[in-house]
């Protein structure tokens, strides 16, 4: 189940409770379908029929009551009541038929002793008395109405309390058997009803945490990563919408921890960069000093350079100057180195003349 996602799961609560919605509305009908026939059977079964038989005791009571009440009236008013009678019997004998034809059972019995005695009544009391009525014939009127009618009148009286007692009886098992099956339907009622409550917060629970746990949990990681700890555990446990979810931030979280072991190793690799470019820095500024020294010095001596080519530059001039004068005077010593040459000549000469001479004079 941790496998399907919210979106079943939500399908499949709200399916859950249509089938109790269901349910329960198919219970409520079953119970207004059962009442309903209980209340057509009682209304067809019983009242219908009780009624057809208090009209048919009503209308016995009432012919009976019409052949004594016919003893001492006149031929016209008792002719008019015999009419009444006989039309009774017809009304009796079709309200009976209309009874009977929905007896069974025990019930029939008694309908058909019930048939037999008033048969009897019938063919032995009423209609003798009625015909004694219709030719005036008090005294066998009486005598019938006293006899026969009466005799025969308290035995059918009684098949017909029976009668009605069966039916009491059968209508009060009726009343109970609706009565059991009501109270049967109600415990079903409530029993579903609890149950469907019971099965609706069971399931609620597990989907709110379904649902709630992994958010709960996806939100206490996002914490933590925002705060700076990398350090936490994801566990994915579903595969649903929320195990994604977990799942992306277990992703990100380990690509984060990745990312920072990186640049911390980045970060190492710059320090000792920088810590070589601080020492070659360091030299590099010893030597710049050493330069600036030596730029210095080379200034200094590049003044002096200039000061000595400057006055270099003014002896050649004047070297220039002077030996153009010498040039000048080389030319005239030139000719005075000739006659110096030549007065040299004239003075070797002389001296060779002086030698030889002084040779003579030595020779001498």
């Amino acid at each position: 189940m941790n496998n399907l996602s919210i979106k079943s799961r939500l399908i499949f609560v709200i399916s859950f409770l249509s089938l109790l919605l269901v349910g329960g509305g198919i219970i409520g009908v079953a119970s207004l379908y059962s009442a309903n026939v209980s209340m057509r059977t009682m209304y067809e079964n019983r009242l219908v029929p009780m009624g057809k038989l208090d009209q048919v005791i009503r209308g016995i009571d009432k012919n009976r009551l019409a052949i004594v009440e016919s003893l001492n009236g006149d031929p016209a008013v008792v002719s008019k009541r015999m009419d009444e009678v006989e039309r009774r019997i017809e009304e009796i004998t079709k309200n009976w038929n209309d009874y009977y034809a929905g007896v069974d059972g025990e019930e029939k019995k008694h309908a058909e002793k019930f048939v037999q005695l008033r048969k009897k009544f019938i063919e032995e009391g009423l209609k003798p008395a009625v015909a004694a009525s219709r030719s005036m014939n008090v005294q066998q009127a009486m005598e019938l109405a006293a006899g026969p009618l009466a005799q025969n009148y308290q035995p059918m009286q009684e098949a017909f309390e029976d009668l009605l007692r069966l039916q009491q009886t059968i209508a009060r098992t009726e009343f109970e058997h609706s009565q059991s099956t009501y109270m049967l339907i109600r415990n079903m009622s409530l029993f579903a009803t609890l149950a469907g409550l019971a099965l609706a917060a069971v399931v609620g629970t597990w989907i709110i945490g379904a649902i709630s746990k992994p958010l709960n949990a996806a939100v206490r990681v996002a914490k933590n990563v925002a705060s700076g700890d990398l350090t936490q555990q994801i566990e994915v446990r579903s595969k649903d919408e929320t195990g994604q979810l977990l799942q992306a931030l277990k992703d990100m979280n380990e690509s984060l921890v990745s990312t920072i072991g990186q640049v911390r190793t980045g970060t190492e690799t710059i320090g000792v960069a920088s810590s070589e470019i601080a020492a070659g820095n360091a030299d590099l500024s010893a030597r710049t000093e050493s330069q600036a020294s030596s730029l210095e010095e080379t200034a200094s001596s590049m003044e002096e350079l200039t000061t000595t080519v400057k006055q270099n530059a003014e002896n050649a001039r004047q070297a220039n100057q002077l030996v153009v004068s010498a040039s000048d005077y080389a030319v005239k010593g030139g000719d005075v180195v000739g006659q110096v040459v030549d007065t040299m000549g004239s003075i070797k000469e002389s001296s060779r003349k002086i030698v030889d001479i002084i040779g003579v004079i030595d020779g001498i």
